[in-house]
This record gives C-alpha cells, structure tokens and sequence, in this order.
C-alpha cells in the first residue's frame, strides 16, 4: 500500500498535468504549495517567510521569450535583460554585476544549484529551461539556512515539469520579429509505477540591433519511480547557447534614437556556452513519520565570450565540472513538530583564462594585450544545516534553523604571478577557507482558516567568488582582499489565499557588510555596507464571472552604510540600478472557457546610474497585450504585443567611467503568435 506521503505525490503529478488549462473566476493565483522554503512540500500558509511562486499555468500562457517575462511578474523582482539570453538580477537588492551578481542569488533546478557555489555566472538563469518548467519558485531574502552560499539576496528554483498520468505529445511552434522561432516538443507518460517526460526546446533569434542574434537547444528528461517504500526521480538537463551580442549603446540618452539604437557598437562580440547536469533524488520511507533523502548529482558548464563591457574587451573562457550529494533526513513528531537535519557536499575543480587580443593599453598601461589570468581552482564545500518547525500553541508555529558552511578553494596559478601593466594583478597560488554560520528564526500565526501573519529573522552569508579572489584588480599599490559577505534580515507579512480576493504584504529590512564590488571606474571595493528596506504586495481579485485584476507592487530603497572618496560614495547615496518603485499589474479576461486575454502594464521608476547619484534612468512604462484560445482539445493558438505603445526605453541603464552612459536598448512593439497541438 502507498504511505500517505506517496499517494500525495502521485495526486501532484496527476493536478499539474491536467489537459487545457481552464481560466475560471476564483482560480488561485497565490498558489498554496511551494517546496523551496524547506526543501519538502510545504503551504505557504505555514510558511515563515516569503516565497513566490510562477505556476505552470501561467508558463504556459506567458510563453515567454526570455524568462524575465515571467520572473518579473513577482514582486522585489527585477531581472533586466541585456543582449540575447543575458541578464542581471534583483531580488530585494539593486541590480548587481560581477562577482557581487553572480554570488547574491542562487540558481537551481529541482533543489540542485545550476553551478558551484564559487563559479557562479550573472547569466546563470539561461541554462534553466524555464519554457517547460513545471513551476519557478523564488525566496526572497536569504536563503542560506538551507541552500548556503549564493543564496544572500535570494534564490530562484526552476522545478521540472512532472510526468503525466496517460500518454502526451505535443509541439509548440512560434514567431516573431526580428526572424525569432521557437519550437517546443514534448513527450510524457506513466506505466505501471514508473513514468517519464523528455521535453525539448529550440529557439532562432534573428536580432533586434544589427549583427546580433543567437540560436539556443535546451533539453530535460525527467523519470520517475514510485515504489512501496522508495521513490526515485531522475533529471538529466543539458542546453547550448551560440549568441552573437550586441554591447551597449553609448551616449546620453542613446535609447531614444530608434535608428542609431540598432547599431552594434561591438559586433565582434559572442557568447557560446554549454551546460548539462544529472540529478537523481531518492526518497526512502522508514515509517510513516520519517524517511531519509539523498540526491547524487554530476554537472559540467563552459563558456567562452567577449567582454565587451570591458576596457580591452579581453576573450574570457571558463569552465567547471562537479559532483555533489544532498542528504537529508525528515521525521514528524508528534504535537505537529517537524525536524530536518541534512548535509551538503560538493567537491569542483573549475578554470578561467582572460586574454585581451586589443593592442590598445588603456589609460596608461591599466590594461596591457596578452594573458591577464590563467589559473585552476579546486573547491570543497561540507555544509551541515538542521529545520524545526514547533506548534507552540493551536494557532502558533515556531520555525528555527541554521547551517555550517566549509569552504576551501585550493588556487593553482598558470602564468606569471604579481602584476601586468599597472592594474591586472595575478596572486600567487594559495589556498583559502572559509567558514559560516547562518542561522534562522520564523513565527507562523494563523489569523484564519485561510489567513496567517509571519515574521522571520535570518542571516545569509556566502564565501567570495573565486573571480573576485583570483581575478585581482590593483587599486592604488593596494592588492583587496575579499572576505565572506553576510546580510543580516528582518522580514514582516501577511498573506490570505483561497476564495476571492488574495493577497500577500510583506515589509522587508535587511543590512549588508563586506559587500565585494566594482565601480563604475572599474574599481574594486572590498569592504561595502549596504542597507535595503522596502514594502512589497502580491494580490490577486476576481471581478465578476470573467474578469480579474493581478500583478505585484514593490516599494524599496538600496542604500550605501559607508563613505568612498574615490568612488563619490557618501553614507546614505542610493545604490546604483535600484529604481524605488517597480510594478507589474494584469488585467485578465476569461473571454470562454479555456481561453484567456491579459493586457500587463510593467513600471520600473527612475533609478541612478552611477554610486555617486549624478546621472540617472528616467525609468519607463510599458503595455503588453496577450492572449491564448484552445479551438479544440487538442489545438492552441496564442499571440502576444509586446510594447504595445512602442515605447522608447531602455531595458538596462548604466555609467561606466570610461564610456559615459550605456544603454541596453528597449525592443520596439512586436508582434508574437503561435500554435500548438497535441496528438
């Protein structure tokens, strides 16, 4: 006989493959399960914390080209895109870049971080294949109780999409402008106790700005077991990414220039990457109240491109291989507590070359041609955590948790040490640890059979990236050093589901220190204060039999704690890309059962560009207007105008010191239509 735990598994896969989807009044648009927040399915009623979640209904009728399309539905997000499959993000945080974006926010899929810890990449999310997810959940606020480095700001977990209980084929094609077609094709079923979904996604992009474009494979084969006592669920994904990138526009203002906004000023820029990475999580069932976890997984990623946002524009080529296991063990007590007590361990040997071909030295001799690095770095990570949940009282639930994080890079350098030109500076080999200890303390108060308050204390904390350590700048005949970077949160909310009007409140105030990061002079500070503090709301009201009002509103500021002469820090400056307000409102029509219309107002508000606060982003607002029918059980037709009121704007604005102000420039309105069929 299955336990109850298995025979919720199975009602899972059978709910999130359900045919068609049916846009209904009432239908949940918070949905009530999420299974980042403690690794297990879990409600966000009894959730202490916040987690938001983009269902696999809304993936499918999003049908988006670039995942920001559905990350940025949520709020305290904003993920802007750069050229291609390129990105920065934000999560209760300014948009960061370097070694500080790819170290606050960690990337998985199905609980497993895309890369190690110390190897993160900015543009990490375009290995995800977000178009046949089963859901994207994301916590916002440290995550590193749990999940350990890179999970400062947040994390973004990418689930695949589960096996369907009958056979399903089915292919998706699409058009755009700019010669953009995507083709989608998936395959699923379940036999006996064992089922599968292998789903397969390609995407040609033509370029919006000259000589730019990129064509893009992702694959995901799911399987899995279900047993008396044991469940398996083995996930293999792996993508190839070929861009040709368009860099910035340059000049103030250059995005309002529809002609000049075409024109690559680096047309010799590229981005080739690849990734693939194999997990299997085996769940065994020691009574009905415990049972252990472990997930082995493998993965490998390359990339080599132009740094066109460089001086020099030198060739970067990186890669790293890892193996890695997730133990976990889970036991319900009686009285309604809940313990976790798990390890993670990861072991990656990982490489990095930067070589500039440009002659040209830059500002006496900063920038030199040649080898500017070459170095191998081993890492290992051992990080012990434990979660308790405690129901103190009826209505009362007490969370409390923490981990340990080892982590030891061993650094092997390949070329000459010490310095080349006056600024690129090459350490000696050596090895670095560190050590951190994150823990977490939540109270859950239900108001309500379907209301509950929560607050949260957490710490996050994340060891340096190894660009940051062994990719050295020299500021003035200093050599920085970078230390483990720690936030500090308080978290506040309310959230309300079910029937008719729904809604989650949270207020936010977090403070940062050992901030690692570059100035827009290209500058390196290794001892940032930070402090960040805002008010977000998610909601969701039917209004009527057809109509319905959603979206999120995010008020936020991002603050410097410390003053920088050379960098124009003073205590108090906004941080740079950290617009106040950003907003993302959806007007929805059940126009007939199983068919749907949304028209989607995006507001990002005026931010500075620059640590200084002397040039800005007027910020912008934008309309999209989506629809999708189902003419039959079998077909689908959808389309989409993206920038309705073809609007001039800038997805990304920044100021670099030795180019002025740069712009990835906005796309013009677009047409998007496409069709799919399932057999």
């Amino acid at each position: 006989m299955f336990s109850l735990r298995k025979i919720s598994l199975l009602v899972a896969v059978a709910s999130s493959c359900a045919s068609p989807v049916v846009f209904a009044e009432g239908e949940v648009a918070l949905d009530s399960l999420v299974v980042t927040g403690t690794r297990s399915e879990t409600s966000l009623l009894d959730l202490a914390g916040n987690t938001g979640k983009i269902s696999e209904e809304e993936i499918d009728f999003v049908r988006a080209d670039h995942i920001t399309e559905v990350l940025n539905r949520l709020p305290g997000v904003m993920v802007q895109r750069g050229n291609g499959q390129e990105h920065l993000t934000s999560i209760r945080s300014p948009i960061l870049n370097g070694g500080a974006g790819a170290g606050s926010f960690l990337y998985l899929e199905d609980g497993v971080p895309m890369r190690a810890a110390g190897f993160a990449n900015v543009n990490g999310l375009f290995e995800a294949n977000a178009e046949q997810a089963g859901g994207i959940e994301v916590v916002k606020g440290p995550g590193s109780a749990l999940y350990g480095s890179n999970a400062v700001h947040g994390l973004i977990n990418v689930l695949s999409r589960a096996p369907s209980l009958d056979l399903e084929r089915s292919i998706d094609v699409s058009v755009g402008p700019h010669d953009l077609y995507s083709t989608k094709a998936t395959v699923s079923d379940t036999i006996g106790n064992q089922a599968y979904r292998f789903s397969l996604n390609g995407t040609h992009d033509g370029g919006w700005i000259d000589d730019s474009g990129f064509d893009q494979q992702k694959m995901t084969f799911r399987h899995d077991y279900y047993g008396e006592k044991d469940t398996f669920k083995t996930v293999f994904n792996a993508s190839n990414l070929n861009q040709e990138t368009a860099g910035y526009e340059v000049g103030t203002e250059a995005y309002k220039n529809t002609v000049a906004s075409k024109t690559n000023e680096y047309p010799e820029a590229y981005r080739d990457a690849k990734s693939a990475r194999l997990s299997m999580r085996w769940d065994h069932e020691l009574r009905d109240d415990a049972y252990f976890s472990l997930t082995p997984y493998i993965r490998h990623t390359e990339m080599n491109f132009l740094m066109h946002f460089l001086p020099g524009t030198p060739v970067e080529e990186n890669e790293h291989d890892s193996v890695g296991l997730l133990a976990a063990y889970y036991k319900d007590l009686e009285g309604g507590h809940k313990i976790i007590v798990g390890t993670d361990f990861e072991y990656t040997e990982g490489s990095l070359s930067e070589v500039q071909n440009d002659p040209n030295t830059y500002t006496f001799g900063k920038y030199v041609p040649g080898v500017h690095y070459d170095y191998d770095v081993d890492a290992t990570v051992i990080a012990p955590y434990i979660h308790t949940e405690w129901q103190v009282a009826e209505n009362t639930r007490i969370t409390a948790g923490a981990r340990y994080e080892h982590t030891r890079y061993e650094y092997d350098n390949k070329t000459a040490d010490g310095l080349t030109g006056t600024k690129i500076y090459r350490p000696a080999d050596r090895d670095d640890t560190y050590n951190n200890f994150s823990p977490k303390l939540g109270l859950v108060q239900s108001l309500t059979e379907d209301t509950s308050a929560f607050i949260n204390l957490a710490r996050g904390n994340r060891a340096p990236q190894t660009t940051d350590l062994y990719r050295q700048r020299k500021e003035s005949n200093n050599v920085l050093q970078a230390d483990s970077e720690t936030i500090d949160s308080l978290e506040i909310g309310i959230r309300k589901l079910g029937a008719g009007i729904q809604y989650e409140v949270s207020s936010f105030y977090m403070k940062k220190k050992n901030y690692f990061f570059r100035t827009t002079a290209d500058d390196n500070v290794p001892d940032g204060k930070t402090k960040h503090y805002g008010i977000e709301l998610s909601m969701f009201a039917p209004l009527g039999e057809q109509f319905d009002l959603g979206g999120s509103l995010t008020y936020a500021r991002h603050q410097y704690e410390f003053d920088n002469e050379t960098a124009n820090i003073v205590d108090g400056n906004d941080m740079d890309t950290a617009p106040r307000h950003i907003a993302n409102v959806r007007l929805g029509w059940n126009f007939k059962p199983q068919s749907r219309a949304e028209l989607e107002w995006v507001h990002v508000g005026q931010y500075y560009t620059d640590e200084g606060n002397a040039q800005t982003y007027d910020g912008h607002d934008l309309l999209n207007l989506r629809a999708t029918h189902h003419l039959s059980h079998d077909v689908t037709v959808y389309g989409r105008i993206s920038n309705l009121l073809n609007t001039e704007y800038a997805e990304r604005a920044d100021y670099s010191g030795f180019a002025g102000d740069r712009y990835f420039v906005g796309e013009e309105r677009g047409l998007h239509v496409g069709a799919s069929y399932s057999f």
